[in-house]
Parts: structure tokens; sequence; C-alpha cells
């Protein structure tokens, strides 16, 4: 359906000089902390002999999307910080919204795997080694991966069938099917429905899933005892504050009419790159067997 543009042009986050020098510096520096982050907990979990749990299984490919996730549009927005002409090209705008939507989704369904697992180990603890094998957890992170490919081919299919005849500026530092549905040459009306009720839908249900298995999660912890409720609700707090911090940008970016705000960028930036920033961080300093086993690590490698 492209018809005459080959390239678009992104105008970042600022236009102004000075500020890009300033972004160019800032995001290195949390893009460089993501990949790090993400890196250690990849690795720690992957050596680690204490950390075998199911739990850890899915923090690690939790951990893998997020990394993957923020390398999607971080590494662009920094290099074209630095660049007068942020142009890109359109086959390679097209890739970036299936790598976005992929491991984004990615992100979604293995914090919905996570929920699973810590409902199962709370709520049925005596079937828990049975319900959560290490087989059945294979299964189960190769569908969040079947799932996430089944959604970003749906994206990128109606991102190709958006025709572009002449504007080709996008308001954005990095293509994603909002803000290219305000250069396509037609009525987008029904295109944006189909967004929605992708992506809106996704983010939307799978939130409201999320809060249920909570909510399902600490009536349960009322027959624990003090220490098994407190650490209980040491992890399932730590996947909340997760949660939140990932769906609520997400919810407000894709469940909503084809129009454009000046904040969006910024929330953008915030699911994009902070999220994938912080959830390294959230689940170590919060975890004491994380930290136990990066000290353990490392320590003897150093």
């Amino acid at each position: 359906m492209n018809s005459s543009v080959t390239e678009f042009i992104l105008l970042g986050l600022t236009r102004d000089a000075g500020k890009q020098k300033a972004v160019f510096g800032v995001f290195l520096i949390l893009y460089l902390s993501t990949l790090s982050g993400n890196f250690l907990i990849v690795v720690t979990i992957k050596i680690s002999k204490t950390l075998g749990s199911p739990m850890y299984f899915f923090l690690f490919y939790l951990s893998f999307a997020d990394a993957c996730f923020s390398t999607t549009t971080a590494p662009r927005l920094i290099v074209d910080a630095l660049t007068q002409k942020k142009t890109i090209s359109y086959n390679e705008c097209m890739t970036q919204v299936f790598a976005a939507h992929f491991f984004g989704c990615m992100e979604i369904l293995v914090l919905i795997l996570m929920a699973f697992d810590r409902y199962v180990a709370i709520c049925k603890p005596l079937r828990y080694t049975t319900i959560m094998s290490r087989h059945v957890c294979s299964v189960l992170v190769i569908l969040a991966w079947v799932g996430s490919c089944i959604h970003s081919s749906a994206q990128i299919f109606l991102a190709l069938r958006l025709p572009f005849c002449g504007p080709n500026v996008i308001d954005h530092y990095f293509c994603d099917l909002q803000p290219l549905l305000k250069l396509a040459c037609m009525d987008t009306y029904v295109i944006n429905l189909l967004v929605v009720s992708n992506s809106g839908a996704i983010c939307t249900v799978s939130f409201i899933i999320l809060l249920i298995s909570y909510v399902v999660i600490l009536y349960s912890l009322r027959n624990h005892s003090a220490e098994g409720r407190r650490k209980a609700l040491s992890t399932c707090t730590s996947h909340f504050i997760v949660v939140v911090l990932f769906f609520g940008p997400c919810i407000f970016m894709y469940t909503r009419p084809p129009t454009t705000f000046p904040i969006d960028k910024m929330v953008a930036v915030f699911y994009t790159i902070g999220t994938p920033l912080l959830n390294p961080l959230i689940y170590t300093l919060r975890n004491v067997e994380v930290k136990n086993a990066m000290k353990k690590l490392w320590c003897s490698k150093v």
C-alpha cells in the first residue's frame, strides 16, 4: 500500500540543539544501565543453582524481554540526538513497529505467567511442584513467544496497509501505529479501531486479569502464618509495582481515539525505557534471594 514515501523524519523528543545534547547523555546512561541491570539478572539466574524455581525462570525471560524492548527504541533516540537529519527508512520503520510490539507483548505475557506462578505457589502449595514443573513452564514461555508473534504480526499487517503519499514527518522518537496513522492518506477510523481492539484490549484485559489474581492471592493469604504472609507480600508487591508502571502508560497510549497529546512522548519514554530500567532494580532490591545469589556469583568470579 506504500505509494511514494520511502523514508520518514523523526522529530525526536526535542528540536532544541542544547536539549538534544542532554537527551544524548541522559538516555545513553539510562540505556546502558538498563542493559547492565537486565544482563546481570539474566546471567545470575542462568548460572546460579539457588535460583531454579519457576519464578526466576520467568524473571529470566522478563529481563531478556526488557533488554530487547528497550533496544528497539533507545539506540535510535540516542543516535538521533546527535544528528541533524533524523531519518528512518520505510522498511526500518516497519521493522521497529514489529519489534516494539513483539517484545512489549512478550513482557505482558511473562508478567501474567509470573502472576500465575505466584497464585499456584500461594493458593495451591501442595500441588505447586506438579503444576509448575519445568516442562509446563517451558510450554508456557513458548506459548508467550507465539502469542507475541501473532500480536506483532497483526500490528505490522495494519501498518503495511497504510498508504503514505506525502507527509513523512513523525512527531515522535520511534515508529508506532498512532503517529503513523496521522500521516496516512486515508480514513484511519477503522484501522484505529483494530489497533484499540488489538493492543488496547491486550493491555486492558491483561491488567484486569493481573488485578484479579492479586485480589485472589491477598484473600488466600489470610490463612497463612505471619512469616508466610510477609514473604508472599514482598514478592507480590514487587510484581504489582512492575505491573502498574508498565500497564498504566500502555493503557493510556493504546485505548483511545487516533489523537496525539504533547505528553505522549514522555509517556512512551516511561514504558519503553523507564520500565525496563526499573524492573531489575525492583526485583533485586526487594528480593533477598536474588541479591544473595548475585553476591555469591560475582564475588566468586572476582
